[in-house]
């Protein structure tokens, strides 16, 4: 018994590490293409975990994590912004800077 619960702790291990590392990909690609439609500078491919959770969804159980990463508005000043995904869906992006109404709420969700 001890041995297949041994073999299950590491395969769910692995299978989180790979799931992170697909989600952070996914979350380097969301903000390098925000950050182009915007014509901002995304710097150094910041995009770093600062919170991990779980949430429930109508297609079950789900890994959420924020991750926050850094931009440059024409190569001056350094902002921050933030990156919701619940597994791999996106929940909420946020470049902290004001919007212009005649945007569409999700143009920079996709």
């Amino acid at each position: 018994m001890s041995t297949l619960s041994g073999i299950l702790i590491i395969g769910v291990g692995f299978w989180f590490w790979l799931d992170s590392a697909r989600a952070r990909e996914i979350a380097i690609g969301a903000c390098e293409a925000a950050c182009r439609q915007r014509d901002l500078q995304f710097l150094d491919q910041t995009v770093a975990l600062r919170r991990i959770g779980l949430r429930w969804t109508n297609r079950g159980l789900r890994v959420r994590r924020l991750f926050r990463f850094d931009f440059s508005e024409q190569g001056v000043g350094r902002h921050t912004g933030h990156i919701t995904l619940v597994g791999i869906d996106l929940e909420e992006f946020s470049l902290g800077l004001p919007s212009d109404p005649s945007d569409p709420p999700d143009r920079y969700l996709h």
